[in-house]
Order: C-alpha cells, then structure tokens, then sequence
C-alpha cells in the first residue's frame, strides 16, 4: 500500500520525533521542515496529501504559510496547530479554508484522528455517493418509461443534472459513465415526446410555458409586485450553468422560485429571444412586424430589435411603469451600467441581456485553446464559474442587491454537446446553424431528425411554399456530405444549439430577492 506524504511544519520540528515515529509506523511519509518559507518549496516540487502547520514560527508564520498555500494549491488540506486559544486566530485560519484547527500541545492520537477524518472524507462521501445513485438508478429508469406531460420531464431532467453533479466530482469515473448512457436514452425518448406534442403546444393547446409566453405568464406577475426589478437573460445558460453559478450569486441573493420553461424550436437566440421579448411567435413576429424580421440566409444580424418588440410587448399587455433595455456584448457596456445602475431604481423593469455564456459556446468551435480549456460538459460547468467568479455581472449583481433590485434570472435556450454527425444534402439558401436546417431542397437521415414540412404548423415563417425545418434529435449535428471528415474533426465534441435535447429546450427561470 502507498505510504501518504505528509508535509509537517514546525520550527521546533526536532522536539516532534515521537510523533513522527508514531505515524510512520501507521503508513504516513512524514517530511520535516522548520520554516514557512521552505515549505513553499516543498509543495512546489513535491505532492503531499495533508500539511501540519505551525501557527506560530518566526519569519513567515503560520497563517501567512497558509495563504500562500492556498494561493498555490487551494484543495490542499492544512491542519492549523497552535498554542495561542485567541479566537481572532481561530478565525483567520478557518476563514482561509482549513480543514482542522488542534491546540498545542498535541498527543499523536490527536494527529491521527485528524489525518484520518481529512483523508477517508472524500473516500467516503465517493461511497455514499456511489451507493446512492445505485439505489437511484432504476428508479429513474422506471420513471423514464412514465413520464407523461412537460412537468414530469422538467423534474426528470433536474433529477440528472443533480446526478450529473454529484457523480462528475468522484474519480472513479465507472458511474459517470453509466449515468451517461441513462442521460442518452432520456434524451432520445424526450426527442420522441417532443414530436409528439409540440405542434399541439405551439398552436396554443395545454402545455408548457414556451419562449413566447414566458414575459405574459412568468415575468409580468412578478413585476405585479410593484418591486423593482432586474430581468437578466443570459444568452445560452443551461440549468446545470446555473446550478454551478448559484452559490456565487446566492451570496447577495435568495432563491424564492426556481422553476423552468421549455424554450421554442429551433432552439436558437433569433427564434427563441425574439420571442421571448415579443411575446410572440416567429411567425407572428414575421407577419406583424417583417421590418424587424430576417431570415436566416439574409445579410445582417437577427437581434437587433428586441427592446422594439419588447415595447410592443408591454403596450399590449398595459405595462405602464417606466423601463429600460441593455444589451451587455462588451466589457465596457456591463461597466458602464454598474456605474449608472443607482439611476434606474425608479424603474418597473431593468432588462439586461447578457451574451458572454453564448460567446464560450461559439468560442469552443472555432478556438483550439477553448476546446482543450471545456472538453466536456464538466469543464464547459468550470469554465462558466470561472468566467462568472471574475466577470462585470457578478459585480452588477452584487449592486443590484445593495439597491434592493428583485432579481428574475432567466435565458433564451441551452446548448448540447454533439458527438454524431448526421449528413445532409441541401441548396446554397440553407441555413448554416449545424442543430436545425431550414430550407427548399432538404435530403436528410428520417431518424435522427425532427422534420417540420409545413413551418406554419410550427408558428415558424417560411421563405417559401416549400420550405421546410428539421432539427437535430439527440446529439446529431448537420453536416454536409462535401469535405464530410473535415467538417466532422472540426465541429464533433462542440457545443451548439437549435435542435431537440432536454440542455437545450428546458431551461431556467429563477426568482430571487435581495439578502
């Protein structure tokens, strides 16, 4: 069996002899050292499992050791020893993330059980995980075959993303790999439940709540409340995103409604947002106001008039309150609005649409770092944190909340990660978008996509008698049958958006009031 490396720092180290007999007879590799300084040194050069630390030693002392450690290597666990009982001590210590804090003088035993308290927690936290989903997995795969309506599968859906979370942080990755074969059939049988019901939903039957009747249904009661309120749409945000960024935001906010809608087909930011803030269809939109339509081949971009058919929005349904609009693309814009957000208090709604999500979808395609930096669904989670942890939002969020701004956190559509290529044959008019098609002259694999033939029946406009939509199922993507392995190295294991998943049609809608 491996011995453990343990790292134990002590100016009086000589005086320790006995303890360090005492756990190497127990398996643990004990290195000396006697200043803070040469510990640095060591963790750089060298991998230890857990650090002993003196609080007190001369030169560098203990806690300045320690933030230094954290800095460099923030999982690694320190133990804080310590003669000095004075609570502000205490409380540096454990505000820099230890794991144990022991007072001096300390018996060996002492060490012992705290070596093993730190080192079999994660053993067994992996266990009771791993024991949990075993238990778990047969009844999600009972209730997979049961789900009848939108809700169930919305609750279906968040079932995995909790899964997802809790078995992407074992090493053991034997679990993960189940789990992700269960998400893949829950995946294919939801694409067959979408084809079943979504003509039924889109023409105004019993279903759920789609993009153009999020602001009717979900956003307007809340701004009933007569709060001020904060609408941020963030372009491209999946329920698993947000779970991960949830904590970060939770510090300045709390969650008083965590729902979900279902966002419209193609699952794509000129469908889905225009929607969201016309309050109608992308067909309706096309009919009422063609000005502030283009279609998918024409020139130019497909956004530009969200706050115009927002207005149009709220002067149907008799929003009087005054309100305003901001498209955050760059870094100066969120700067800006930080600085003047204390002027739009008297406002009913600041609407905020957030676009950097979308960016590291769109990034991870065409750039190679990007591609190494989320390779999987996992590292795309991390590298959102990562983004939000440092980006202008958090901050805005943070004043939003000092200024007793409501929050309603929300987006337009998720993204999927594809890994199967699905060929098709279609004219130079054909949109590009690699999750949906829509075109004249569409030849195509039946199977693996969803197929609209009369775009009307899907609320969708046509640039022709006969055009046609088809959206990818599962995770297929488009690809064209010229330079075919080309295009494949280059777009599989990316993330896209547009066609038929549980990522990218269910996604948030959370309400949270100020701390």
């Amino acid at each position: 069996m491996d011995r453990i490396n343990i790292l134990w720092v002590d100016d009086e180290i000589e005086m320790l002899k006995p303890h360090f007999l005492f756990l190497e007879e127990r398996g643990y590799a004990l290195t000396p050292c006697t200043n803070g300084q040469d510990a640095l040194d060591l963790i750089d050069t060298r991998p230890f499992e857990v650090i002993l630390l003196d609080e007190n030693m001369p030169g560098l002392n203990g806690l300045e050791t320690l933030q230094e450690i954290k800095n460099r290597k923030p999982q690694l666990p320190v133990v804080m020893i310590t003669k000095n009982e004075e609570e502000h001590i205490m409380e540096d210590a454990i505000g820099s993330k230890i794991a144990d804090y022991l007072i001096k003088p300390v018996n060996p035993h002492q060490i012992l059980l705290s070596l093993k308290k730190i080192l079999n927690h994660q053993h067994l936290i992996a266990e009771k995980t791993t024991q949990n989903y075993q238990k778990e997995f047969g009844k999600l795969a009972l209730e997979l075959s049961g789900l009848k309506n939108s809700e169930d599968w919305i609750a279906h859906f968040k079932k995995l993303i909790y899964w997802e979370l809790e078995l992407e942080s074992l090493e053991d990755t034997s679990m993960l790999e189940i789990f992700e074969s269960q998400k893949k059939e829950a995946n294919a049988l939801f694409a067959k439940f979408v084809q079943q019901h979504y003509q039924d939903w889109i023409q105004g039957s019993e279903g759920p709540v789609l993009s153009h009747q999020l602001f009717k249904k979900r956003i307007l009661p809340e701004l009933k409340q007569h709060k001020t309120t904060l609408l941020l749409v963030i372009d491209n945000l999946r329920i698993d995103q947000w779970k991960i960024i949830q904590k970060e935001i939770t510090n300045h906010y709390v969650v008083e409604k965590e729902d979900a809608y279902l966002s419209i087909l193609p699952t794509a930011t000129q469908y889905a947002r225009n929607a969201l803030f016309a309050g109608l269809t992308p067909l309706e939109i096309q009919k009422q106001f063609p000005q502030w339509w283009k279609f998918d081949h024409e020139e130019g971009g497909k956004n530009l008039h969200e706050e115009d058919l927002l207005r149009e929005q709220c002067i149907r349904l008799g929003v009087t309150r005054p309100w305003s609009y901001h498209k955050i693309t760059q870094l100066h814009q969120s700067q800006q609005l930080i600085k003047n957000l204390q002027n739009h208090t008297h406002e009913g709604m600041t609407v905020v649409v957030y676009n950097f999500v979308d960016m590291i979808s769109h990034a991870k395609t065409e750039m190679e770092m990007i591609k190494e930096l989320a390779p999987d669904n996992k590292a795309y989670r991390s590298l959102t944190l990562s983004w939000f942890q440092n980006s202008p939002l958090k901050k805005l969020l943070s004043k939003a909340a000092t200024l007793d701004f409501q929050l309603v956190l929300t987006t337009d559509h998720g993204t999927l990660n594809v890994n199967n290529p699905s060929a098709v044959v279609a004219d130079k008019e054909t949109s590009m978008n690699l999750r949906y098609k829509t075109g004249r002259s569409l030849t195509f694999e039946a199977k693996e996509v969803l197929d609209c033939e009369n775009p009307n029946a899907f609320a969708l406009p046509s640039l022709s008698l006969s055009s046609r939509y088809i959206f990818a199922k599962e995770d297929y993507y488009f690809i064209y049958k010229n330079n075919y392995n080309h295009y494949v190295n280059f777009f599989n294991n990316t993330f896209q958006h547009g066609g038929v998943s549980l990522e990218e049609m269910i996604v948030p809608f959370v309400v949270l009031r100020p701390r």
